[in-house]
């Protein structure tokens, strides 16, 4: 039975481990993906168990924990104190799952972004697997494929770490069908601004129903409030706290970056490995780009419903600009001609019932049925079930184009233009909205002359519209773009904050600002205060620390 008790236990005494000073470790910790300048910090750990950041974080006075560096707005750019690195957190432990009636917001059950789940299939994890927050998503994944298993929510950069996906309730390209990070995650466990443990079991601790947990710990007994805000409808979103009436006490700590506890391990849910035909449509512009993605929506949803055999669990949108960025030879790796100048590219992912060969053909007879629907004249690259090495390029190809922008932006920084960063939206609307959204980007940019390169996830609304920047001038254009663009796509209904996380980008902390006004963040600092009350876990990461 579910109690409304956040019960923390002191760690087992351990000495804190070593903290590397030395100049060249700390300066390979002082920048993520990002590029954003001004890094600093004291030093970095490496803890290797519980016990480890158990006594790490108890004895520090300013702790940022980090992953992978893959952040997109600077949450792994430290400001001072101590870097505690993920990295030697890496157990990994797969079981089945035990028989029983799924929890209340199990993965695949009742944990939507916000609203309603929609048409998305009911799939129960088979099996579940506690995974240590510092292994990669390709090692994890590596390692189900052995046993026939398959981590459905991963986003597209393979080089996250779980921790770090957790943390900021990454998604990716199959969130259409299968949700974000939130819907997977069992359980976490979690090491406490005091240093106490927090093991946490999906079902077991909800919010009571007056909007508040209680966290009894070794520090003592607080009273934990729930955000009363309302979170926009969308199918994804990384916009601080997670608040539902009732809520469970797992989705607290998913998507808070680090702000409320650091995540040791991660409890999450997988499923027999599916066979999957990757196909690359090209279209000639954004219209037709939508009203395919639209077809394969509907077949997908009669799919799910055993009505059909086009199963798409993903579609990623590519737009002329960012095609026209990529080297000949990404192309030629994953055996396509360079696109038609012009033309925007889906990359489609289909999920094919056994795997055999009349499943496939099945499949590609109903893919092209909803492609000759929309007058697409060129015939689609397929990538059959089976030919891993080939889907491999395909999806090379496709995360060859934010790589490419960052290092433009890599560039120009090493050329002398110190202002030059990561500049990119991260928005989402709702399905309806899409192509009134792609409209927007591109006029909001073109207006003022902005170089710029749009991509991302069109089967769910989010889509990247990124500057490409050269100059400082781009950057601070820029910013005005995204700032105009995240108003008007909150005024479709959808959010400017959708999978990346807030971290601590002065544009982004002032979309979450914007999202839910100065009194939403003012209840998300009451949070961050009950549970770390001398602001001690990533300052400055969503909002400004305190003073």
């Amino acid at each position: 039975m579910a109690t409304y008790q956040l019960v923390a236990r002191r760690s087992a005494a351990a000495p804190a481990p070593h903290i590397d000073r030395t100049s060249d470790t700390v300066a390979s910790f002082l920048d993520d993906a990002a590029h954003v300048p001004g890094g600093h910090a004291d030093g970095v750990a490496f803890p290797a168990t519980l016990e480890d950041v158990s006594a790490l974080v108890a004895a520090a006075r300013q702790v940022l924990p980090v992953g992978a560096q893959s952040s997109l707005t600077g949450g792994a750019t430290p400001r001072g104190g101590l870097v505690l690195s993920t990295r030697a957190l890496t157990g990994l432990e797969v079981r089945p799952v035990r028989a029983r009636a799924p929890e209340r917001g199990a993965a695949g059950g009742s944990v939507p972004e916000s609203g309603a789940v929609g048409a998305r299939p009911a799939q129960e994890p088979t099996h579940q697997v506690r995974v240590g927050a510092g292994v990669p998503l390709a090692t994890l994944q590596r390692h189900l494929a052995g046993l026939g298993l398959f981590y459905p929510p991963a986003p597209t950069y393979d080089g996250a770490f779980v921790g770090g996906t957790a943390s900021t309730n990454a998604a990716g390209a199959a969130t259409f069908k299968y949700g974000s990070t939130r819907r997977w995650v069992l359980g976490l466990t979690v090491v406490l601004a005091d240093g106490s443990v927090l093991a946490l079991e999906r079902g077991a601790v909800t919010a009571s129903p007056e909007g508040w947990f209680d966290l009894v710990s070794p520090s003592g007994t607080t009273r934990v409030p729930v955000p009363g805000y309302t979170m926009p409808d969308v199918a994804k979103l990384s916009a601080g706290y997670f608040a539902r009436s009732g809520m469970d006490a797992v989705d607290l700590f998913v998507g808070s970056e680090g702000t409320l506890g650091v995540i040791v391990d991660v409890t999450v849910g997988a499923i027999p490995k599916p066979q999957v035909v990757v196909a690359v449509v090209t279209c000639a512009d954004d219209a037709q780009a939508v009203a395919v993605t639209a077809g394969l929506r509907t077949a997908a949803h009669a799919a799910w419903q055993g009505h059909g055999a086009l199963d798409v669990s993903a579609v990623e949108y590519v737009d002329p600009n960012a095609l026209r960025l990529l080297p000949d030879d990404v192309f030629a790796k994953a055996g396509l001609a360079r696109p038609r100048d012009g033309a925007v590219i889906l990359v489609v992912q289909a999920e094919v019932a056994g795997g055999g060969a009349d499943s496939a053909m099945a499949t590609l007879e109903a893919l092209q049925g909803v492609l000759d629907t929309a007058g697409v004249r060129d015939d689609p690259h397929v990538v059959l079930p089976g030919d891993t090495r080939g889907a491999e390029r395909i999806f090379a190809m496709r995360e060859a184009v934010p790589s490419t922008v960052n290092s433009l932006v890599a560039a120009a920084r090493a050329r002398g233009e110190a202002e030059v960063q990561k500049t990119g939206g991260d928005m989402v609307v709702p399905w309806d909205r899409v192509l009134d959204s792609l409209r927007l980007y591109r006029q909001v940019f073109e207006r003022r002359g902005l170089p710029f390169a749009i991509w991302g996830h069109i089967s769910d609304g989010n889509l990247h519209p990124n500057v490409v920047p050269a100059t400082a001038a781009h950057v601070h254009a820029g910013r005005e773009a995204l700032a105009e663009i995240a108003r008007e796509v909150m005024t479709m209904g959808g959010a400017p904050l959708a999978e990346h996380g807030v971290g601590q980008s002065p544009v982004k902390q002032a979309l979450l600002l914007a999202l839910y006004g100065e009194g939403g963040v003012a209840q998300m600092r009451a949070v961050k205060r009950a549970l770390d009350p001398t602001g001690k876990l990533a300052p400055g990461v969503l909002f400004p620390a305190e003073r």
